[in-house]
């Protein structure tokens, strides 16, 4: 195989290869339902024994208004269960009195499509498709009727609204029972933050102590986004993180199949999908057991339970965790808890593609607009690469001298192969020409591309990124497919200043690749087809400056 064809064989496996990565992160999340049931004994309470969330009761119904804010608020007596209407400067929420769960999330700054910036992201969802939700409760003696997710809880007002000169909210739910325990649930909101601090506290109003401990669990069905672009199918499903296994993917047939079940320390659980994701963190220092269950009509479960506590008489004990609920902002994500943007999956070229994430953020930071700082990075890799580059691009230039030599072989030995590739394995060596020796310069290329086409589809910080022009989002495919159509032509440039195959199929397989890559690359990113642009009008040039100075010293060599 000459040096050309390589080449375009390593590109088109490249970008065959995003293609079936693309495919293989979402590829078999939809599995069958089956039951988890377990029983865990108390270690550290008078109570025989602590029940788990696997013996609580599938999902309890949450009354929700599918429109925000469309439902009438709930009333102080708590005897409806409309949703109660929480809003920050960045989150609009409604939690249900069902359990305290929360329901719905619409992100304010971030809008299901740039056409539209009224229509805000929802994350959460109570109701299938895309069901999405956060569920807590306290477990314990059964006998003692601690609420679970199912309990109904009061609250003092039906709506919240954060007021400008606040930077806090708290959101309070609580329950009592006839026994004297009371529970009060507490979301507490900060301005310009996606985290929420909750608590439980159990205050113990009984005549004996009360052995319980707390979980804290999302719940969600597999996600179908009707505006993901085709050819970008992204991991969603459970993913969790410890000291030990650092960051781990449980997918939806992993829940299914082998239910997690592992204690850790300083650690954290999460549901992820492409751009956002929820995460439960509990407090440092403090074992939990991390699970996952799989319930009825496709509804995946991961969570946390803690150890148990003794609440004496009279007494009072408070569960701290943290909720982030949000976009993968990587930068909020490291000063929240130990791994958490690695929620941002890179894959397995995360050591490359992270430095480049950070290259590309400072360049925004002086430019302002990201379709500028794909230019800027694509210049700046083609400038470190250059003598690699060169190296390929003189290999080439060679190749092409040697054109009318090598299709004068051809005629000579006609339909003999094996001594028509000793002819030119000889011409080669005499000129001193190695055919593959553009080859390596290409290869050590790709790992760059594969992971800034990473880089590209999972940085929220680029969704719905505009340009210039027409192309209002890179990080959706261009929609009149005017950049396919420059980058196809590209390719047919590059390929001409290439030296053709010898052999007329081959030259006519060459030749269809760029209608091939221009047809992969139109379901493409157009953030992504703009720096394959870029760098192959780069290429271009580097290559047409070589080839001239290559021809001009071959004349004067003939002089």
């Amino acid at each position: 195989m000459d040096n050309q064809r390589l080449i375009l064989f390593l590109a088109l496996a490249a970008v065959l290869f995003l293609i079936f990565e693309a495919w293989q992160q979402d590829y078999g999340q939809v599995a069958q339902p089956v039951a988890q049931t377990e029983q865990i004994q108390s270690s550290a309470a008078p109570s025989p024994s602590v029940s788990t969330p696997a013996d609580l009761p599938d999902a309890a119904p949450i009354t929700n208004a599918e429109v925000p804010g469309a439902a009438p608020a709930m009333t102080a007596t708590g005897s409806a269960e409309r949703p109660i209407l929480v809003e920050t400067d960045v989150l609009k929420v409604e939690i249900s009195p069902r359990g305290g769960t929360i329901a719905s999330v619409w992100l304010l700054d971030y809008s299901v499509v740039p056409e539209k910036p009224e229509d805000k992201y929802r994350l959460f969802k109570p109701v299938p498709p895309n069901m999405l939700i956060s569920q807590s409760g306290l477990l314990g003696d059964k006998s003692a009727g601690l609420p679970t997710h199912e309990s109904l809880f009061q609250t003092a007002q039906p709506s919240y609204r954060m007021e400008s000169s606040a930077n806090q909210l708290d959101v309070v739910l609580t329950w009592k029972n006839e026994a004297g325990l009371e529970v009060t649930k507490t979301y507490r909101f900060s301005r310009g933050s996606y985290l929420i601090h909750a608590t439980q506290t159990l205050s113990n109003g009984s005549d004996k102590a009360i052995a319980a401990r707390e979980y804290t669990q999302l719940q969600r069905t597999p996600l179908n986004d009707p505006n993901e672009p085709r050819f970008v199918h992204t991991y969603t499903g459970g993913v969790y993180y410890s000291p030990e296994d650092k960051y781990k993917k449980v997918s939806f047939d992993d829940m299914t199949e082998s239910p997690l079940d592992k204690s850790v320390s300083d650690g954290w659980i999460a549901m992820i999908q492409h751009y956002f994701m929820a995460a439960w963190i509990p407090p440092q220092g403090v074992q939990q057991t991390f699970y996952t269950n799989t319930l009825n009509n496709s509804r995946y479960i991961i969570g946390q339970y803690s150890p148990a506590v003794s609440v004496p008489a009279g007494a009072s004990h408070t569960f701290e965790d943290r909720l982030f609920i949000g976009p993968k902002l990587q930068d909020q994500l490291a000063t929240i808890a130990p791994g958490l943007d690695l929620a941002v999956d890179y894959g397995w070229l995360t050591v490359i593609a992270q430095p480049i994430f950070w290259v590309m953020t400072w360049i925004h930071a002086l430019v302002g607009n990201w379709g500028w700082t794909i230019i800027i990075l694509t210049i700046l890799i083609k400038l470190a690469f250059y003598k690699l580059s060169e190296t390929s691009y003189r290999s080439m230039a060679n190749m092409r001298q040697l054109t009318p030599r090598l299709q004068a072989l051809k005629d000579r030995y006609g339909d003999d192969k094996q001594r028509l590739n000793q002819a030119m394995m000889e011409m080669y060596k005499t000129e001193k020409i190695n055919p593959l020796g553009g080859c390596l310069p290409i290869l050590v290329q790709i790992p760059v591309f594969i992971s800034l086409y990473w880089v590209l589809l999972d940085s929220v910080e680029m969704r719905q990124a505009p340009f210039m022009l027409w192309l209002d989002n890179l990080s959706a495919p261009d929609p009149y497919y005017i950049l396919p159509l420059i980058m196809g032509v590209s390719m047919f440039v590059q390929q001409k200043l290439n030296p053709p195959p010898p052999d007329p199929m081959q030259e006519k397989i060459m030749m269809s690749l760029p209608f091939v890559f221009t047809v992969f690359f139109a379901f493409f990113p157009s953030g992504l087809v703009l720096y394959w642009t870029v760098n192959n009008l780069l290429s271009i040039a580097q290559q047409w400056h070589i080839t001239r100075t290559i021809e001009k010293e071959s004349a004067k060599k003939r002089r």
